[in-house]
């Protein structure tokens, strides 16, 4: 088995953190026990590159236990769990291919690693290895059964290939699921990336003006979680419906160029390039924070801000210190990277246990239905998230109603009225 990790002497450690994870994703769990059972993804190859997590542990050992090979790389530098990613190699005989921190070259060299076994099913979390595939190994495509996305950003990326007559085969938008985006998004998000700013600067949120630049899910999240710790929410958006959400949610909304003179913590969820840019730098309070949640680096203009700074220094873990022409102070968090991971621990373990069922679930799904489906990026099966939604519900205990038999034929009916 080849494999490339920090230190394999980390393993007992990554060992009882995914033991952890587990006990809170009892969905998954019933997931891995039919698979093993039924071994619906026997002799399949499955390359995956996902944040190396505890949470992400328990959905490769589910890929397994299904009867998959699976190799997995990290779709973030500065996300993997050095711990997980030995305890995955020793205890499971998978092949991980991820270092927490390594440099640009080391990141790429990993995701080619995960996918030189000639992969049946790719996994992506923000599409880099449907990008690697397409464009430097155009050949494997023929042989890639289907792939599943995670991420908004990746999704766009994916209809952008697909609208373009680019992409070679077929994607399911895991990312869009109901039991996904209304739950990893919203409340995963929410509560993470705050977590992972408070971890980085120990600052207090209650009166803090927050600005959050995108309110998609995730900034919906991130929104309902400041505003619950005290912080004064000010939104900014490109999308004249998602303003006015904002707005009617009762958070000020205004343009970045305004909320810089304003915000002491800025907060990117856009899934954009050059959210927050030099002129909005030299707006900015002396002492304002800057964290990104989206999932690439670049919604914050580094480069420029690298450009105008007279000098830089790490002052705390995940916390760079910029000082601008006249003295002024501007912090950047966890390198600009996804806050919740390069500073925290990423979602809970409870609502990525949705997430990660869904992955399952769509790469039997894609086996089940292999040479059906051409080319594109396809939502997940109604039956999937609705089979999602009620194990859930089990595991909380939660029971809810069912209809009646006249209820059904009242909803199925166009003639009964009042």
């Amino acid at each position: 088995m080849d494999y490339d990790v920090l230190d394999k002497s980390l393993a007992d450690r990554g060992r009882l953190r995914i033991e952890w994870a587990a006990r809170n994703m009892p969905v998954l769990a019933m997931i891995e026990e039919r698979f093993r059972r039924e071994l619906p993804l026997k002799d399949i190859k499955i390359s995956a590159c996902l944040h190396v997590t505890t949470e992400t542990a328990n959905l490769a050992r589910t890929l397994k236990a299904g009867g998959a090979e699976v190799r997995l790389c990290a779709s973030n530098p500065l996300s993997t769990q050095d711990d997980v990613a030995s305890a995955l190699v020793e205890d499971e005989g998978i092949g991980v291919y991820a270092i927490r921190g390594i440099d640009s070259e080391g990141y790429y060299k990993h995701i080619r690693s995960a996918l030189d076994f000639s992969p049946h099913i790719t996994m992506d979390d923000g599409a880099d290895l449907v990008f690697t595939v397409h464009s430097e190994m155009a050949e494997m495509a023929d042989s890639v059964i289907g792939g599943t996305e995670e991420t908004t950003t990746g999704v766009i990326r994916l209809r952008s290939m697909s609208q373009e007559g680019a992409l070679k085969y077929p994607i399911v938008a895991v990312n869009d699921a109901m039991t996904k985006h209304f739950f990893d998004n919203r409340y995963g998000t929410g509560q993470s990336s705050l977590d992972g700013v408070l971890r980085a600067t120990n600052m207090l949120l209650a009166g803090s003006a927050v600005v959050i630049a995108g309110y998609g899910w995730c900034g919906r999240g991130i929104a309902s979680r400041a505003k619950g710790m005290g912080s004064r929410v000010i939104v900014t958006e490109v999308d004249p419906l998602k303003a006015l959400e904002a707005a009617m949610d009762g958070f000020s909304v205004m343009p970045m160029e305004e909320a810089a003179k304003i915000g002491d913590l800025f907060i990117t969820v856009t899934g954009d390039i050059s959210v927050i840019r030099v002129e909005h730098f030299n707006l900015m309070k002396e002492g304002a924070m800057v964290a990104n949640s989206g999932h690439f680096n670049v919604e914050i203009d580094l480069e420029d801000l690298e450009k105008i700074k007279t000098s830089k220094r790490t002052v705390r873990d995940n916390v760079d210190e910029y000082v601008l022409p006249g003295g002024k102070r501007i912090y950047i968090l966890g390198e600009g990277r996804l806050i919740n991971l390069a500073a925290a621990e990423g979602h809970p373990a409870m609502v990525m246990d949705m997430s990660f069922a869904n992955q399952a679930l769509c790469a039997e799904h894609l086996v089940k239905n292999r040479g059906k489906l051409e080319p594109g990026v396809y939502p997940v099966p109604e039956e999937i998230d609705s089979y999602v939604s009620r194990l859930k519900l089990d595991a909380l205990a939660v029971s809810i109603d069912t209809l009646t038999e006249k209820q059904k034929k009242y909803l199925a009916s166009w003639k009964m009225g009042t």
